[in-house]
């Protein structure tokens, strides 16, 4: 008996594919001249089987196109005719665009209403109350906010409507991913799902045109033109204030991690800082149409074992985002850092370089955090993030989301509550209190256990339903950290 044809490639270009040189989009910016019907954004992920549909969606292949594109911009350059390459590093001076330079008096503004609500200092078991109270300021004050410091031509975007009806405006979106990015007032929590509408938020401007018109935001003195200088303000002068407004959210009123895979996850709260100072520390490239390296260093970057040195982390994290979040995790975390952060401790030990790291960190982050239920659950989408489908997404047989063992919605189920099913071995956070998560392990991570009880002890004898660690394997590591 002959054996089955073998499924058809993809019809476009998968994630990965997209860090070619071959495959170098731009997330497009939307043209003013025709007029376009808003929508107020709505949760569509309600089960497992939704995460593969999101997969095809428009909104991910945006999502991936923009992190990709910022990921390439903060890549060290090795100019014509000059021996030292340029490297993009937290400190360095910048000419930052007006758009940029009003965003961080945005983040600036929010910041300090931490200081408006102090920490509640009654018992509690999980994170403090007084976060409600400093996010329930926020939803009260961000229309004037975001009015106060937005363009007039984002604000002002055209849309579809007749005259004496009210439709959803731009307004409506943006309002919603920007609230969004920072933390659940009723969980208490912060995670990559918020970091990720924080992410979607910056995107949606860029679709409206806020970083790239020059007709409507002039250039400031000085500005940087150069490519990709855009796209590198936006990483190193907001989306790292961003992170540093959420830190400081995270100690003042000690937000639980939404979503952690605890000890065995990358990071209790963040993701992005870790592919984007990656990105910062890779083998330079000579033009912009040179692929991202995928191995390699650049010269005069610290080594990747330097994260488990206090004395070198000290020294980069005002530099290097990479570093900044692990001096954050020494801020908060005591012990050996390979006991409460093995994951990272085993990515020091790749030989590499951090090229090979970025690539790893790029499909972690498809894994991780685009491909898992509990972090893009609440994750809404409009008319600037799409539910519909992309037409040049694989087709789902050829998709490589993993569903096995995500959440699936039970008989009758409504407003997204979500069942389990019995072979799963569980996914944490938001929406399935209790679940231990299954987890992506990077490769190079060798001391997975094979069998922990739900309270983190071991298993019963006689157990049926053990919960086992699941690696995702991604493709960066070779071997154990020597």
């Amino acid at each position: 008996m002959d054996a089955p044809p073998p499924p058809p490639p993809p019809t476009g270009p998968t994630y990965e594919d997209l860090s070619s040189a071959a495959h170098l989009p731009e997330l497009d910016v939307l043209p003013r001249s025709a007029a376009r019907k808003f929508l107020t954004p709505v949760k569509r992920i309600n089960d497992g089987t939704d995460v593969a549909r999101f997969h095809s969606t428009r909104a991910y292949r945006d999502i991936c196109t923009f992190i990709l594109q910022l990921n390439r911009a903060v890549c060290p350059r090795l100019p014509k005719n000059q021996s030292e390459p340029l490297v993009f590093t937290l400190a360095a001076p910048r000419q930052d665009p007006g758009i940029v330079k009003r965003l961080q008096s945005l983040l600036s503004r929010v910041e300090a209403i931490i200081g408006e609500v102090p920490p509640s200092t009654g018992p509690r078991r999980f994170g403090n109350v007084s976060f409600r109270t400093w996010h329930q300021l926020l939803e009260q004050r961000i229309d004037g906010l975001l009015k106060e410091h937005l363009p007039w031509h984002v604000i002002d975007y055209s849309m579809d409507s007749n005259p004496g009806t009210e439709y959803p405006t731009a307004w409506n979106e943006l309002r919603e991913y920007f609230v969004g990015g920072f933390g659940s007032p009723s969980r208490l929590d912060y995670g990559t799902g918020h970091e990720l509408s924080f992410i979607a938020f910056l995107g949606c401007l860029w679709k409206l045109g806020a970083f790239t018109n020059p007709e409507f935001d002039l250039p400031s003195i000085g500005e940087d033109r150069r490519p990709g200088a855009v796209e590198r303000s936006i990483v190193l002068g907001v989306i790292e204030p961003y992170l540093a407004v959420v830190r400081k959210l995270i100690l003042t009123y000690t937000l639980e991690p939404a979503g952690s895979h605890g000890v065995w996850g990358l990071d209790d709260h963040s993701f992005v800082p870790y592919v984007f100072g990656s990105a910062q520390l890779t083998r330079p490239i000579r033009d912009e149409t040179e692929p991202m390296p995928l191995e390699g260093s650049c010269p005069g970057a610290p080594q990747p074992k330097s994260i488990v040195n206090p004395d070198m982390v000290e020294k980069y994290r005002t530099e290097n985002m990479y570093f900044a979040a692990i001096g954050f995790i020494n801020d908060v975390k005591t012990g050996p850092f390979w006991e409460h952060s093995p994951t990272l401790y085993d990515i020091s030990g790749v030989k590499d370089g951090w090229g090979k790291i970025n690539k790893g960190m790029i499909k972690m982050f498809n894994a991780e955090v685009l491909g898992k239920f509990p972090v893009v659950q609440h994750f809404p989408f409009g008319s600037l993030f799409e539910w519909e489908r992309d037409p040049s997404a694989p087709d789902a047989a050829t998709s490589k989301v993993h569903i096995a063992s995500q959440p699936v919605a039970g008989p009758g189920d409504a407003g997204g509550a979500t069942t389990f099913p019995a072979h799963a071995h569980g996914a944490g956070g938001a929406g399935a209190r209790g679940m231990p998560p299954t987890v992506t392990v990077a490769p190079w991570l060798s001391r997975v256990p094979e069998s922990v009880a739900p309270g983190g002890g071991a298993s019963s004898a006689g157990t049926s339903d053990q919960w086992v660690h699941t690696p995702t394997r991604a493709p960066w590591a070779t071997g154990e950290r020597k």
